[in-house]
């Protein structure tokens, strides 16, 4: 088992490449790996080039796989994820922009809701929207 890094506030992208970069692999090595351990043949090297870039954060799953590729204990990466959640919130939330709750538009919208769109329909509804039989 290599060593855990020592408890620090390191988000998990710069944790992801560190560790990676510990075993002399690659992204696709690393993906590679991570397929054959979970048994899941879809994830690309690409996947752990977002995760890297903290342009997506795995989640609980991908997270105990990597913890077990990676060879460091599942917390280290879960609380790393925790930061980098709680950092991109901010980050969204922060001045000049809106929260959530402010951005959605006033009045009824959603399923069932035609939203002021043509044809009555939620979605585009393609050629036949508005029309009935």
């Amino acid at each position: 088992m290599i060593s855990p890094p020592p408890p620090t506030r390191t988000p998990l992208g710069p944790l992801l490449v560190r560790l990676r970069l510990a075993r002399g692999w690659s992204q696709r090595r690393t993906a590679a790996e991570l397929c054959a351990a979970a048994g899941v043949p879809t994830l690309s090297r690409h996947e752990v080039s977002r995760w890297e870039r903290q342009r997506r954060v795995p989640g609980g799953f991908w997270l105990g796989w990597l913890a077990v590729v990676l060879d460091v204990p599942v917390v280290v990466l879960a609380e790393a994820a925790a930061r980098t959640r709680r950092t991109r919130r901010a980050a969204a939330a922060g001045p000049g922009r809106r929260g959530v709750a402010d951005a959605r538009p006033a009045g009824r919208v959603g399923p069932g809701h035609a939203g002021g769109r043509p044809g009555g329909t939620a979605r585009g509804g393609g050629a036949r929207a508005g029309v009935t039989r």
